[in-house]
């Protein structure tokens, strides 16, 4: 579950520089895709707040983080 999850980042800031890079070559006088960026990094972080509350939920209630083992997410 880590896994995805860091996955997951690796891909969101991906798309964060690819915002910076298209706002410089497309159109450098303005701060569109700068801004675009910090509010995908502020997004970026909440959603890392929650998943990992949720792993830690899901490990205090199974004492286990394996994917392939979680059936169900109600307990």
């Amino acid at each position: 579950m880590i896994a995805i999850l860091i996955s997951l980042e690796l891909m969101l800031n991906s798309v964060d520089i690819n915002f910076a890079v298209f706002n410089r070559f497309l159109f450098p006088g303005q701060m569109e895709g700068m801004f675009f960026s910090l509010f995908a990094i502020g997004i970026a972080a909440a959603e890392t707040a929650l998943a990992i509350a949720i792993v830690i939920n899901v490990f205090r209630a199974i004492r286990n983080i394996d994917v392939r083992q979680l059936t169900k997410m109600k307990f």
